[in-house]
């Protein structure tokens, strides 16, 4: 069972069920973007090896994540899904966070590999790299997280990487993904990021998502019945899933936890991390922190004040457990005699 999990488990309540929306219950935590600016692998590895317990507790396998691509357009979708601006900032937070996932028995699959970073066009654009580039700021953050905490699984991006997609890249996913970086565990694909089946199984990768049952078997029977594709090579590919399957299987979880025992734990460390990755930028008159005394009013203005923005859409479109309001969590932490007003100041539905 793959679910997605950057930022807390999107585990459907059936194997097949289409969409994003009516998942189980989990605890939603600070997405990437904003763990990003706690430099802190610790806090990063302590949310990985929560979302892992929660994951074992739901059944899942291997959870979608970390995204570790480097942030290069505000335009990019998904950018927060991805830690930082900066290689070396992205490979450690991206380690420690498969490092605590994977403590816990449960995989990874880190993301996007490789130069996804902007939305427009992502299912065709080429991103045109020369190897310096790539090696000094796309590829180091992969490489940092393949090789010191030896992730499960690897999802191929959709975008061209000069002018091939990603899926199809064998220098992308063999030369350097397999024989540098040393990497045994399974290449997988971004959904519907598979263009030919015969042509990602040369490239080295090994499992198309979602399955395009019936087309891409038979594309693959008939490619090695022609020559075209060597047995041997679709013989590496199952036997990767097979190990995968086996690791899976051999995973221990009959000490699963029960949401009973860590849900009230994993809200108190998401409100802790959501406090850590907070940034002050600035503080005139040091007006902060606030001393307000009794007869004093605080305006709190912005409907996000009832309604936080806590995620992003897709992937990490978490059913939380558990939600706080800024408004009710200020007026709990108000003094007697401090009255803390509220005004909408624009309504949600402006984009």
């Amino acid at each position: 069972m793959l679910a997605d999990g950057p930022h807390g488990l999107r585990r459907q309540p059936g194997t097949n069920q289409p969409g994003v929306s009516g998942s189980l219950p989990a605890t939603c935590f600070p997405t990437a973007s904003a763990l990003g600016s706690s430099w802190n692998p610790a806090l990063v590895r302590c949310v990985g090896a929560a979302i892992g317990t929660e994951a074992r507790a739901q059944g899942v396998s291997v959870v979608l994540g970390p995204g570790i691509n480097i942030k290069r357009s505000p335009l990019c979708g998904r950018n927060f899904e991805y830690y930082s601006e900066d290689p070396l900032l992205s490979g450690a937070l991206g380690a420690a966070f498969v490092t605590g996932v994977q403590s816990q028995g449960v995989g990874t699959a880190v993301k996007h590999f490789a130069v996804n970073n902007q939305e427009t066009e992502r299912l065709r654009v080429s991103a045109d790299v020369d190897e310096r580039t790539m090696r000094e700021i796309y590829l180091p953050a992969f490489e940092q997280v393949v090789t010191e905490a030896r992730p499960w699984a690897v999802m191929c991006a959709y975008n061209r990487v000069n002018g091939v997609h990603a899926s199809q890249r064998h220098w992308l996913l063999s030369d350097v993904l397999r024989d540098e970086w040393d990497f045994d565990g399974l290449v997988m694909s971004d959904w519907g990021a598979v263009h030919d089946r015969v042509a990602v199984l040369q490239a080295g990768l090994d499992l198309e998502m979602p399955p395009n049952i019936g087309i891409s078997d038979q594309a693959v029977v008939t490619a090695v019945h022609e020559g075209r594709l060597d047995e041997a090579v679709l013989d590496e590919a199952a036997l990767r899933l097979l190990r995968m399957v086996e690791r899976a299987s051999n995973a221990d979880v009959s000490e699963a936890a029960s949401p009973e025992g860590y849900e009230e734990a994993h809200h108190r460390l998401a409100r802790a991390a959501a406090a850590e990755c907070a940034a002050l930028l600035k503080n005139e008159d040091g007006v902060l922190p606030l001393d307000p005394t009794a007869g004093q009013t605080i305006a709190e203005i912005g409907a996000f004040a009832l309604a936080p923005p806590f995620r992003g859409a897709g992937s990490s479109r978490v059913n939380p457990t558990r939600t706080d309001s800024i408004l009710d969590e200020m007026r709990a932490a108000a003094p007697e005699g401090v009255d803390i007003a509220y005004a909408e100041g624009y309504p949600l539905g402006c984009r």
